[in-house]
């Protein structure tokens, strides 16, 4: 299984009333396949995993392995506070089809680092999926540190991780540890460029959501080692991505949906959509610039 390049971390479209929007979906994952996309997210952060109830994360995992019908990875976000429900959430996507495992390191409750080391080993035992491991410490309340990284990388279901932090003290680090066996993958649109440049093996992407294409091409540059390259398609790819960071995520995201006939900007509460006024302008006028770039081309 080859999870590297570049991976959307996809957003989960709802419908006005707020069920899942299904068709919506599939038109997203059409624009991943079609853009280039070398894996996909279902029920992550991005996704709003935490606000789809169980039977919502089985009917869209169902849905995205069945549409992809195994032309990418399909990585599913299965992390929770608990181990015990972890390894439950884990199970039910290997069931489901799920290629891999997005764990994220247990939030809220802030274990030690021996905490999460035994948590990610005890997935990996239990869980019947190959896992990447996920630090988003801004999110988590917790950072799990490189050393404990190193001492889980050798386990053969652990096959890589999601770094969030985007220092190039955790950069260098991480880069170190990467391996035929074990990805590094950047889970911050804004460094992602850094750390692929510095040997992490893709990234993660929200950004990819609205340009599959252009982060693809973004992602083939900076992991080829082409600076010239990538700083081009940094430079185009820059506006969007300070557009994007006017809310958390997914908010803004979710409000370039309808711009490409994707989907409704809906997130659900306590998250709430993205208001008309100058962030939602920035946001069109970034997307429509990308799309003359791309025609231009």
């Amino acid at each position: 299984m080859n999870i590297r390049g570049s991976i959307c971390a996809l957003v989960t479209p709802f419908t006005a009333d707020g069920g899942l929007d299904l068709p919506a979906f599939g038109r997203l994952l059409d624009y991943q396949l079609e853009g280039g996309t070398q894996g996909v997210v279902v029920a992550g952060s991005t996704g709003e995993a935490h606000m789809l109830e169980p039977e919502e994360f089985d009917r869209l995992l169902t849905f995205a392995v069945r549409h992809v019908n195994g032309r990418v990875p399909v990585i599913a976000g299965t992390g929770e506070a608990g181990t015990a429900k972890t390894v439950e959430a884990t199970r039910r996507a290997q069931a489901l089809g799920a290629d891999a495992a997005l764990v994220v390191v247990p939030y809220y409750v802030r274990p030690t680092q021996e905490g999460m080391r035994r948590h990610f080993l005890e997935v990996a035992d239990h869980g019947g999926l190959p896992l990447l491991l996920y630090n988003v410490s801004i999110r988590t309340a917790c950072d799990m540190l490189p050393e404990t990284v190193a001492r889980l990388r050798d386990h053969p279901s652990i096959i890589g991780i999601k770094e969030a932090r985007g220092d190039a003290e955790r950069i260098r680090a991480l880069a170190e540890l990467a391996g035929e066996n074990f990805v590094y993958l950047s889970g911050d649109d804004a460094t992602a460029t850094d750390a692929m440049l510095a040997g992490a093996n893709g990234t993660v992407s929200v950004v990819a959501n609205l340009v599959p294409k252009a982060f693809r091409a973004l992602c083939d540059a900076a992991v080829g080692g082409d600076r010239e390259a990538t700083a081009r398609c940094f430079a185009a790819l820059e506006p969007l991505l300070k557009a994007l960071n006017c809310a958390p995520n997914p908010i803004a995201v979710k409000a370039g949906l309808p711009e490409l006939g994707l989907g409704l900007a809906l997130p659900r509460l306590p998250l709430v959509e993205l208001n008309e006024g100058p962030e939602r302008v920035r946001l069109r006028q970034a997307l429509s610039s990308l799309a003359s770039l791309a025609t231009a081309a």
